[in-house]
């Protein structure tokens, strides 16, 4: 049987997501506790790799098991976890769905902290000096919704930059800025590299020309600011009819 789980995770105790003998990371950490309260090695399949610092509200992953895992065994896995990582709830599936290849849209939101520097937000905000143009960047953040090509706010090598963002919400609470960012994928560091090109028009340090040319021509080698990990959250995870 083919089951769902859905959790979450402070980023800031973990070197990312994916499975490394050498540091501590989500996947080897739940795929630990799972297989001690099941007596069987469990192999999780997550919906994304988050990176080093980057945190989950709403991370997903898939696992067989061919007994029951029910309330009682997440009550125990919890338990196991400590709260570094939190099971929120869990569901069967069919056998063929899959976390990752059976995605529709995902939902990462970033934090920055526009005000007085706070000790408590370090790891969990972007501490920005600068004033900021919420109306430049709201301006600027419908450029990337559609189907583009983000080579120039992607870092690493793919043979394909091609992805479509739904919608950028981008709101101001005091102090705090929120952006929002809703699409049928993210590539390494993507999501980053669009807060930062936002930023620098909101501070006035590039034009929102700047912007649209790097859209329209890919691979100008050609990169703006690119934030930290600490303010950036995977919050929902949607999958393709599966179950």
């Amino acid at each position: 049987m083919r089951y769902l789980i859905k959790f979450s995770y402070d980023g800031t105790k973990f070197h990312g997501f994916q499975r490394q003998n050498d540091v501590k990371n989500v996947q080897k950490t739940l795929e630990d506790a799972l297989s001690k309260i099941l007596d069987t090695e469990i192999v999780i399949k997550g919906s994304g790799r988050t990176d080093a610092g980057v945190h989950a509200l709403g991370q997903c992953a898939h696992f067989d098991y061919d007994g029951k895992f029910t309330s009682k065994e997440v009550y125990e896995l919890n338990k196991i976890l400590n709260n570094e990582i939190v099971i929120k709830n869990c569901k069967k599936v069919g056998n063929n769905f899959h976390a990752r290849h059976s995605v529709k849209k995902k939902t990462y939101v970033y934090k920055i902290n526009n005000g007085k520097y706070r000790k408590d937000y370090e790891g969990y905000y972007f501490q920005c000096r600068y004033p900021l143009d919420i109306r430049k960047m709201r301006k600027a953040s419908k450029l990337f919704v559609g189907v583009h090509d983000f080579h120039n706010f992607v870092s690493g090598f793919r043979v394909d930059y091609t992805t479509q963002i739904y919608k950028i919400n981008i709101k101001k609470y005091g102090d705090i800025v929120l952006l929002k960012f809703v699409g049928a994928g993210f590539y390494r560091y993507m999501v980053r590299h669009l807060v930062g090109a936002l930023i620098d028009v909101g501070r006035g340090k590039v034009d929102i020309n700047v912007i649209e040319n790097m859209l329209l021509n890919g691979n100008l080698n050609k990169k703006l600011s690119i934030v930290p990990a600490d303010g950036l959250y995977l919050e929902k995870i949607e999958f393709d009819k599966c179950y």
